[in-house]
């Protein structure tokens, strides 16, 4: 595993990211098996939010302080998710998700606070105070965005250096080798494909930390899905799938990906997951690993090496590698 650092966190953070939303309170005995076999393969970090339910925080809050590795693990909560009332990114709704995530997931402070989704139609000003505000109260202890465009996270930490404040440190938008061509649900923001080229550059540029959510483009390079299933398959995240990244540009991605791996003895998912470390940012990518084996597979990923004409072939952007 190799690991990088975010301005406030202390403590290193493990390039894949062990995503929860699959934990749950009602299986206590499974999800600390899982919980434990994937921090055994050197994952320090792992990504709540309020949102997901089914006792996601208190159940990564339990594990980490029954393990004691509130040294270790770096804990990333997420909340301002919209509702049935429509967006809530407000001091208010900022204010009570973070208090009921800290409450759940029973730690002293949230190390990364990323807010959920953005609301565009609110000035970044009050959501930088409020933000800063609970910094300094302790609650957490570094924060950003999670499906925020780059122009917002930019007039956010605009705001934030003119009145003396702290800037967002980090950014959590969808990236993978398929390209998201529509989002699997409302306010999704993906630097993916050639239209989001520009936003990678920003984040070259600035140098902010990117988590990468659904690095393996919701299970489409995983191998679980081919052209014939994809297009048969009734269930809510095959449809999600589908919409999101079932275009024949993408299919011909997940048929070089294949390509590779089978030359190199690897799985379509390492490929996939090596493309994306390889890219020119200070990345980590976020994954959904549902057994300690499938992690250690996933992370078998961090040591694969690509070359540029791999990158760009596997990208559609040349014929030949």
């Amino acid at each position: 595993m190799e690991y990088g650092q975010v301005a406030g966190v202390e403590k290193p953070i493990s390039r894949l990211v062990q995503g929860t939303i699959m934990i749950d309170e009602g299986d206590l005995p499974g999800s600390f098996a899982l919980l434990d076999a994937v921090f055994a393969q050197g994952c320090t970090a792992f990504d709540t939010a309020r949102h997901y339910g089914r006792g996601n925080e208190a159940t990564v809050g339990r594990w980490v302080r029954e393990r004691g590795l509130g040294d270790r693990v770096v804990v990333i909560g997420k909340g301002a998710h919209y509702g049935p009332e429509g967006d809530r990114v407000t001091p208010a709704a900022i204010a009570a998700d973070l208090d009921e995530s800290l409450t759940q997931i029973g730690l002293d402070a949230i190390d990364l606070y990323l807010l959920h989704r953005d609301d565009p139609a609110v000035e970044v000003g009050p959501i930088v105070e409020a933000l800063h505000g609970h910094l300094r109260a302790g609650k957490l202890r570094a924060y950003g965005g999670s499906n925020w465009t780059v122009e917002r996270i930019a007039a956010a930490n605009a705001y934030a250096r003119a009145n003396g404040l702290t800037p967002f440190v980090a950014s959590s938008p969808q990236f993978s080798l398929a390209e998201q061509v529509e989002a699997p649900w409302p306010g999704c923001v993906s630097i993916g494909g050639p239209v989001g080229a520009a936003s990678r550059n920003w984040y070259r540029r600035e140098r902010m930390p990117v988590f990468a959510w659904s690095s393996l483009a919701g299970g489409f390079l995983t191998g679980r899905y081919d052209r014939e299933s994809l297009e048969v398959l009734a269930d809510p995240a095959a449809e999600r799938t589908r919409r999101a990244y079932g275009t024949d540009a993408n299919f011909e991605r997940l048929d070089r990906a294949g390509t590779l791996a089978a030359e190199r003895g690897l799985t379509v998912s390492q490929i996939a997951l090596a493309y994306v470390l390889a890219q020119p940012l200070d990345l980590f990518a976020l994954v959904g690993s549902e057994s300690g084996e499938e992690f250690a597979a996933n992370a078998a990923a961090v040591e694969v090496r690509l070359t540029q004409d791999e990158l760009d072939w596997l990208d559609l952007l040349r014929e030949t590698r």
